[in-house]
């Protein structure tokens, strides 16, 4: 059980992709500490999880919006009431915000999404640092998604949100080098979960007739596994990936079972990271100043 003994917040962790990094985590051996804005779901989630844990394993919840400062700050004293210390934050919360065109949408909404993907990430690290920055270790694992590094007509919002949270996580990692806080993005793959539907049941009209098309698809054919995003999430969370940070990993592309093998290919390279293309990164010979 690679977090055995560790102690764990995961936000968002009412439903899809968020239950499932709860289930993995308690799987490995961590006792967490849920959170979502939804009291029903959340103990659902609880409920399933109780009978998967050791009797040195701890599953709380607490309903909480990460894009509230004074509920984080309220969430963050639970956490450290409870548990002896908090290795690992995992910041899944998050929505697609309105779709369609970006004039055509309601301000005050794509406004919302923001606030949530973005601030909803930021909120909970911020809280936590110094906590990490007293034991001179931690975990921080966000979630990101495709609208990091692919435009997605109609979902601006969820798109810069997104491309955000990447450039916000490699940022933090330099941020928190010294201390050993490791914080990385990860992509989980095309989900088919309840945003998927949302989509969906937006039409093509809204969404696009290409971008409609291809999210039935991943419905019809279920899409990315959930497990292969939260054992992703589970290995960040581990001591074997002990200075892997400011990186972007895709847990259906890339080879992150065996990523400490390549630890100093990683912290020597900008390998995993968010950067432009110039021409001859393409074999292109114009560019050149």
């Amino acid at each position: 059980m690679m977090l055995q003994g560790r102690y764990a917040i995961v936000t968002g962790a009412s439903q899809g992709l968020g239950a499932a990094i709860a289930e993995e985590y308690v799987a490995e051996g961590a006792s967490v500490l849920l959170c979502a804005r939804g009291q029903q779901a959340l103990r659902a989630v609880q409920e399933k999880l109780l009978p998967l844990a050791r009797a040195s394993q701890q599953v709380l919840i607490q309903v909480a919006d990460t894009a509230n400062e004074a509920q984080v700050e309220a969430l963050a004293r639970q956490a450290l009431a409870a548990f002896p210390h908090v290795d690992i934050l995992v910041n899944n919360a998050g929505v697609y915000g309105p779709i369609g065109p970006l004039q055509d949408v309601d301000w005050r909404e794509w406004v919302d999404a923001i606030h949530i993907n973005l601030f909803g990430v930021v909120y909970p690290c911020r809280v936590m640092i110094p906590h990490f920055q007293q034991r001179n270790y931690g975990k921080i694992v966000n979630l990101s998604g495709g609208g990091a590094t692919n435009p997605l007509p109609r979902i601006s919002a969820y798109a810069a949100s997104k491309a955000a949270v990447v450039r916000f996580t490699e940022t933090l990692a330099l941020e928190l080098r010294e201390h050993h806080v490791d914080v990385n993005a990860v992509a989980p793959g095309a989900l088919a979960t309840r945003l998927t539907d949302q989509l969906l049941e937006a039409g093509p009209e809204r969404v696009g007739t290409a971008f409609h098309a291809r999210m039935a698809k991943i419905k019809a054919e279920g899409g990315t596994p959930l497990q292969l995003g939260a054992s992703l999430c589970a290995y960040l969370g581990s001591a074997e990936s002990d200075g892997i940070t400011g990186k972007l990993i895709s847990a259906q592309w890339d080879p992150w079972r065996n990523l400490q093998q390549h630890r100093d290919d990683l912290d020597t390279t900008d390998i995993y990271t968010l950067r432009r293309i110039v021409p001859k990164d393409r074999g292109k010979d114009w560019g050149d100043v």
